[in-house]
């Protein structure tokens, strides 16, 4: 396969599981509603999605740079919420 072809199937790639997260966030800052999610799982989901960009930066795939980036932006955001939600229960 042509290396255009592998970029572009892997930034199509990044965008569609990135994107996946856009609905999500958006019904958490709008609501701000995380019961139903777990802190445990957006924990270490955010800590694997961490080292993925760390290992896509060192083996220098901007595909994985990309996707990472954005997609622990906004993970960390509904982990963020989930945190202070938890605090404010307490």
């Amino acid at each position: 396969m042509a290396a255009w072809m592998d970029m572009a199937l892997g930034y199509l790639a990044a965008c569609l599981t990135t994107g996946a997260f856009v609905p999500q966030v958006w019904y958490c800052w709008k609501t701000r509603d995380t019961r139903s999610i777990s802190l445990g799982m957006y924990s270490l989901f955010c800590t694997g999605v961490l080292l993925w960009l760390v290992y896509g930066v060192r083996v220098e795939q901007w595909p994985v740079v990309a996707a990472n980036a954005i997609t622990l932006a906004l993970a960390s955001s509904i982990l963020w919420l989930k945190v202070r939600e938890r605090q404010r229960d307490r």
